[in-house]
């Protein structure tokens, strides 16, 4: 959530953030007038328990009519403070509410409009021209399917439509990719971390995830938890309720879960092959800074994600993501997409936010700096999001035979495998 006292100082901010992001600008309005409520009953209240105190050691000194007339007032009192009370806690009450409804705030330097309104920033690598190298690439699930690698069948079969097996090179390249990530991000200061799939709704939604995003996320009524769609939201919530030192800053955590979506919103889309699928594994950077360093290490883990899809050999892009494409978490937000030659565009393949104070004031992670407390910034970005990269190395890698060439950084997890052989047709 944001400042409230932000939100009072500079309201046309708030709003012009919220038009931004393409969201409700009344939102900030009626936020205002909850807040000007709650401000204004919590005087009421202390007012009136004063007088009410204050009532109480006259009434002590007080004798006949007087005494009778003190008490005839405290009655009334004590049914007034009952109801400035009340009045106090509905307001808060909504005030929480509504603040919990608005987006953080979009940098200054986010591009404003719609997914495709996005700003390129750097191109890397070079586009393979299959043509010119005598064949036609073919698609990520028949090279898969050739090398004994992705079974979609069935999967449908056991799960569903948009589930999966990887069998034999496909489920070693994954280990492989994880592995590898792993050891990136070990090298890089990270602490590597096994991460819950499953958590409380505090973590949930104090990452910002049961709002605009709820669509996609999977509850389990029966036990109120709900499977994360990224680790970010465990990592999240380990320091909740925590007061951490600016002497242990930065704390930057690598997170690897198995992740859950249910993609609600993508109905007709990349419903071939294992792009766009409901459950997958993903190794996940985590940071915890001081607020005034979190552009600096947004940048940084940016470096980190640009260095593993280089180390795969992939030619990709990254863009400035536009306001109304964030998600209410970001700040701002950098992606990486890498080319994917039979679809003939870059896809998304990593993604890195910066979400300011936004998820620590939601749930509670402060940082006590010469014994002054308040909150810090919490940053993420994908490092591994490990079937859309299978897809982007095989469809990149594949060579003439069907055959696909290993990016040397995966070898050393593949008993120094060069290639993957097609082993069907």
């Amino acid at each position: 959530m944001i400042d409230l006292r932000l939100l009072r100082e500079d309201p046309d901010r708030v709003r012009a953030s919220q038009r931004a992001r393409g969201e409700d600008v009344a939102l900030v309005d009626s936020l205002l007038s909850a807040d000007e409520r709650r401000r204004s009953s919590g005087v009421r209240f202390d007012e009136l328990r004063a007088e009410q105190k204050g009532l109480g050691k006259l009434i002590g000194k007080a004798t006949g009519d007087e005494k009778a007339e003190l008490l005839k007032r405290a009655s009334q009192l004590a049914a007034d403070v009952k109801a400035a009370d009340a009045e106090r806690d509905a307001a808060d009450a909504e005030t929480q509410e509504l603040l919990q409804r608005l987006g953080n705030l979009v940098h200054p330097d986010v591009p404003v409009g719609g997914e495709e309104d996005f700003v390129t920033l750097e191109t890397h690598g070079t586009i393979r021209d299959f043509g010119a190298e005598g064949f036609e690439p073919k698609d990520h699930l028949e090279l898969g399917q050739r090398l004994g690698a992705i079974d979609v069948e069935r999967g449908a079969k056991v799960s569903g439509s948009r589930f999966y097996f990887l069998t034999g090179v496909g489920a070693l390249l994954e280990l492989a990719l994880v592995n590898a990530a792993i050891a990136q991000a070990t090298a890089a200061g990270f602490t590597p971390m096994l991460t819950p799939a499953l958590v409380r709704p505090q973590a949930m939604g104090g990452t910002g995830f049961l709002g605009q995003a709820s669509q996609d996320v999977y509850h389990l009524d029966k036990d109120d938890l709900y499977l994360v769609g990224t680790s970010e939201v465990a990592l999240a919530g380990y320091h909740m309720d925590e007061i951490i030192d600016a002497e242990r800053l930065p704390l930057r955590y690598a997170g690897f879960s198995p992740c859950f979506r249910r993609e609600a919103g993508s109905h007709g889309k990349d419903t071939r092959g294992i792009f766009r699928v409901h459950q997958f594994d993903k190794v996940e950077m985590f940071s915890y800074v001081l607020p005034e360093d979190s552009q600096a290490e947004h940048q940084r883990l940016l470096e980190w994600e640009k260095q593993w899809l280089t180390s795969l050999e992939l030619p990709f892009r990254v863009i400035d993501v536009a306001s109304a494409d964030l998600g209410a978490s970001a700040s701002r937000k950098f992606d990486c997409e890498a080319w994917i030659p039979t679809q003939g565009k870059y896809r998304e393949l990593t993604s890195t936010s910066d979400c300011t104070e936004f998820q620590s004031r939601r749930l509670s992670i402060r940082v006590r700096e010469d014994k002054k407390v308040r909150p810090l910034a919490t940053l993420n970005g994908t490092l591994c999001a490990v079937p859309r990269t299978i897809v982007a190395i095989l469809e990149n890698h594949q060579q003439a035979d069907g055959s696909v060439r290993v990016p040397e950084v995966l070898r050393p997890y593949l008993g120094g495998r060069e290639v993957l052989e097609p082993v069907a047709k």
